[in-house]
């Protein structure tokens, strides 16, 4: 099992759950729907979703993705740079098609600290195998 996260709303998840998938607006968007590894959830939680609460972390098997999925450079424009490779673009998990609700297999909230900050939450620990 690999394991990629996806924040969003709880609003958003719980609307999923009784769709029997999910659909990110960036699907429609862009094609695809955007995910991070947990070393990456952090930045991104903290680069694009600050001050925004009532947010959640989606765990997700990839092996139990119904959807394509492949890592890919950052889309947004300004470039993520790889920290382990100097003038690489960071390249992130798109899941190209509906998240299957059966490939989540855990949610864990994602609170920003005192600080406005994120941090990873250690339930999270329990889904990286």
């Amino acid at each position: 099992m690999s394991l990629i996260l996806h924040i969003t709303s709880r609003e958003r998840w719980q609307a999923a759950q009784a769709a029997g998938e999910y659909r990110d607006p960036s699907l429609e968007k862009e094609g695809f729907i955007h995910a991070s590894t947990p070393q990456q959830v952090v930045r991104t939680g903290n680069r694009f979703y600050q001050g925004q609460s009532d947010l959640v972390l989606l765990c997700i098997d990839t092996d139990q993705l119904t959807a394509r999925w492949v890592f890919e450079d950052a889309s947004h424009p300004e470039p993520v740079v790889d920290e382990t490779i100097p003038n690489r673009p960071e390249q992130f998990p798109h899941i190209y098609g509906p998240l299957n609700v059966d490939a989540v297999v855990g949610v864990v909230d994602f609170v920003a600290e005192p600080d406005g900050l994120f941090v990873l939450p250690s339930e999270v620990q329990q889904y990286m195998k």
